[in-house]
């Protein structure tokens, strides 16, 4: 009986967490009520002392564990803890740790998440956005935009300096309009649904650039210099990262800057000459103040004793000498200014380092905290743009065409198809507030803002996709009638930028993720890296040890929550949502086993293990989207009309993660533990599954149907009635067919039950010929003069809905012609150090 007390005691204290202290206690008096059960017996004695005093010298600290186990365990785990290059260890020292640190713990506080502060709109800010952010998107024309002008109106440039779009974030100490960070959001995520040009040309100023960059490290006078006039259009910034044969590589960027001395406003001053080629750069062709991350050298030693002084931020104005920009690249058909710009040898002064001399070298910390701010919003709110328009526009267009007499969004084909645009739309919306929230709080979250990006612009593609192939050929014919061929070209510039979506699934989220929000790694690996001996064990003795008592706990969690399928797991009541918060848990604790195990058994090997890594994290997607979800619905009140979109998203995401971590434990690097893994992670098999046919049909004509989700999926876009825009076109449909509804069912209940002989007439007049089959009903009494009209209305917008553009022969030769002579390929001079490609 000792021993099977002491076991039970140990796991039951495991599993609750209990500190050393407070174990030692627990094992020490179930212990001795095993003696006391046993009689005293002296083989009861004997090893129930044995297991305690063995458990206690591990449990308790003391010079004793350190001497014995800690200090040899040091030098063995050295070799297995993954190492870090100086980009790496930036990367882990910026932003911060929040929601997703929760999920690495395994063990994810649901009652925390509900108390979280859900970010919500100043007066301010709704009245901006009801106010000149509308009136921007009524100035838009998307095809004359794309296919005309190739640029925004001049208007529409002249309204986004003077309403303040450049400043949005700068404080209204200088300037700017000083909104939070969901407000942001909500302004890119509206102008997004009107046009992608526009929406990029506001978001790229107020995302990453130096405005951010100087609001967060500038001096004093670039403050006052600078922010007011970024704030009023008076300078338009871009920011140049990313060099040719980099890419994805900042680390690598070749671009570079050399201390020395020269002539600046006609004064010798200490500052460098900086030698770039960058590509991809948003707002370069129009840019005034141009914004580079380069690398600094001090061969002279001007500033100090270091040759290499490392990555830093600096801004050059566009009228310097030797800068060269101004030419475009014109990304899939969307025209907002990007291009290339390049410079040799070009003279600043070290007050053009963001932040000043002190600055040089920190400038990879400060994209990373700022891409941390702006990676979270820009793209997430395109992508959840795109999501809801294509379920405003396609919901609307299967009400309203018809096929065999019947709306299309009563075929089962199409509702498959309309189902994960609306599920996934509300995972978009509610994962980008959820994050734009830990902004607005202060956080810098670094993973979930790569989390972000690449999922939002993978479910934008998945949802514009499928609503491609409801409204098929009314989609593919370029024209001012298309409202979804924009968005579609787009996708693969979402995809692509601000970290191409391959790497960052496969390195970036997990790889950091695994690390940064690890409650222990961190330490150890500090640990492992000092010099000196006796503090190095010290410390490794006081984390290591949490660290086993940690990753058992998980273990333990998961086998239990695996077998009762998570039902002892004790959750929140509010919203009948007890079984999705127990698999989560269970999944949870799950995903943090195979992290530590991961980074137990691969450490510095887990960078190549990139199929194991974008599995993992798409396990972590599955966690955050469930828990955005969650919150979302606890802060909109547990509206029923939207209880099938959230129960939809937090299937799907259950059924992502079973199938992740599926993956993820059979495909294992370590084959002897894929078994092993697989018994721990899943000890009953895999069973849940997708959502049923039942709730997906129901989910699918939420965004066809009048009710609470039509209206709630698409809240924050920009949409008319007007029928002569091509959104507008689709909705003054669909109000004429619901009013007229009543009206054209009895026409077709009658068409159905004609005599034979008369179908074919009727079918004639049902293909060509709309007045005569209103003749027809009202000879039959189906309609009077008033329903008449209104009906015929509705039937000529309806069959609008299905037209597409045309274009003359000689429209299209003009229109080749005008693009020959605009379009003029720009070639620059290449550098001495360029490689040949």
């Amino acid at each position: 009986m000792s021993v099977l007390l002491w076991l039970l005691a140990g796991l039951v204290l495991l599993y609750l967490g209990a500190n050393w202290w407070l174990g030692t206690a627990g094992l020490v008096i179930a212990t001795g009520v095993g003696f006391w059960l046993d009689g005293w017996h002296w083989l009861s004695v004997f090893i129930g002392t044995a297991l305690l005093l063995g458990t206690l010298v591990v449990i308790i600290p003391s010079p004793v564990r350190r001497k014995l186990i800690s200090s040899p365990l040091l030098g063995v785990v050295r070799g297995m803890l993954p190492t870090l290059s100086d980009t790496e260890q930036q990367a882990l020292n910026a932003g911060s740790v929040d929601w997703d640190g929760e999920l690495f713990s395994g063990r994810p506080d649901w009652n925390h998440l509900l108390s979280l502060p859900h970010p919500k709109l100043t007066e301010e800010e709704q009245a901006f956005i009801d106010g000149p952010v509308d009136e921007l998107c009524a100035m838009l024309d998307d095809w004359s935009i794309t296919n005309e002008r190739y640029d925004l109106p001049q208007e529409a440039w002249r309204f986004i300096r003077e309403k303040g779009f450049f400043g949005l974030v700068i404080d209204k100490n200088h300037g700017g309009l000083g909104f939070s960070n969901t407000a942001h959001s909500e302004v890119v995520m509206k102008l997004a649904s009107r046009g992608v040009s526009a929406a990029v040309t506001v978001m790229v100023p107020n995302s990453l650039g130096p405005g951010e960059l100087i609001t967060y490290y500038g001096t004093d006078d670039q403050k006052q210099y600078y922010l007011p006039r970024l704030a009023k259009g008076d300078e338009v910034p871009c920011f140049a990262l990313t060099s040719p044969v980099a890419g994805s590589d900042a680390g690598a960027i070749p671009d570079r800057g050399v201390i020395c001395r020269g002539y600046w406003n006609g004064q010798e001053v200490l500052g460098m000459k900086v030698t770039w080629n960058k590509r991809y750069i948003t707002l370069a062709p129009v840019a005034t103040l141009i914004g580079l991350a380069i690398k600094v050298y001090d061969p002279d030693h001007l500033l100090g004793d270091d040759h290499d002084l490392g990555v830093t931020t600096v801004m050059v104005p566009a009228e310097t000498e030797g800068v060269n920009h101004g030419a475009r690249h014109l990304p899939m058909n969307t025209v907002f200014m990007n291009g290339p710009t390049w410079g040799d040898d070009v003279f600043i002064p070290q007050e053009q380092v963001i932040g000043g001399r002190e600055m040089i070298g920190q400038g990879w910390r400060m994209l990373l905290e700022c891409l941390s701010i702006g990676r979270s919003i820009s793209l997430p709110a395109l992508g959840t743009s795109g999501g809801k328009m294509a379920c405003l526009t396609t919901g609307s267009y299967a009400a309203v065409r018809e096929q065999f007499g019947r709306s299309i969004s009563d075929f089962e084909g199409v509702q498959e198809a309309l189902e994960p645009m609306a599920g996934y739309t509300w995972m978009m919306d509610s994962a980008r507030l959820f994050t734009s929230g830990m902004l607005d709080r202060g956080v810098k979250p670094s993973v979930p803002s790569a989390l972000l990006k690449y999922r939002n612009t993978d479910l934008m593609r998945k949802v514009v996709t499928n609503a491609m192939d409801v409204v098929a050929g009314r989609g593919v014919i370029k024209g001012p009638r298309n409202f979804l061929a924009r968005i579609y070209q787009a996708i693969p510039i979402a995809i692509t930028v601000e970290g191409a979506n391959i790497l960052t699934r496969s390195l970036m989220v997990f790889g950091q993720g695994a690390i940064r929000c690890h409650p222990y790694i961190v330490q150890e690996i500090e640990a492992a890296g000092m010099d000196n001996s006796g503090q190095a064990v010290r410390k490794f003795d006081g984390v290591f040890f949490a660290h086993i008592a940690h990753t058992s706990r998980n273990v333990l969690r998961s086998v239990i929550l695996g077998v009762t399928g998570g039902r002892v797991q004790p959750t929140p009541g509010e919203g009948g949502l007890r079984r999705y918060y127990q698999q989560l848990s269970r999944f949870a604790a799950a995903f943090s086993v195979l992290t530590d195990v991961s980074l137990l058994t691969l450490g510095g090997s887990l960078k190549g293990r990139q199929r194991f890594t974008g599995r993992m994290t798409d396990a972590l997607v599955g966690l955050y989207y469930a828990s955005a979800s969650i919150k979302q619905w606890h802060e909109e009140g547990y509206d029923e009309a939207t209880r099938d979109l959230v129960e939809w998203s937090l299937q799907q995401s259950l059924y992502d993660i079973q199938s992740a971590l599926y993956e993820a434990v059979t495909n294992f690097p370590v084959k002897p533990l894929r078994w092993p893994l697989k018994a721990l992670v899943f000890p009953l098999g895999v069973r849940l599954r997708r959502p049923d046919d039942e709730l997906g049909q129901r989910v699918a004509l939420s965004i066809v149907k009048e009710g609470g989700a039509k209206e709630r999926i698409p809240r924050g876009v920009y949409h008319t009635e007007d029928p002569e825009d091509a959104v507008g076109r689709i909705l003054h449909a669909l109000r004429l067919a619901r009013e007229t509804e009543p009206a054209r069912q009895r026409i077709n209940d009658a068409i159905r039950k004609s005599d034979p002989d008369e179908l074919q007439d009727i079918e004639m007049l049902l293909g060509h010929q709309r007045e005569e089959l209103l003749d027809w009903a009202q000879e039959r009494e189906l309609l009077d003069d008033t329903q008449r009209e209104r009906v015929s209305e509705a039937m000529a917008a309806m069959y609008d809905t299905i037209r597409v553009d045309a274009f003359s022969k000689e429209s299209l030769e003009a229109l080749a012609k005008d693009s020959i002579g605009r379009l003029e390929l720009v070639e620059r001079p290449k550098a001495e150090d360029e490689p040949m490609n």
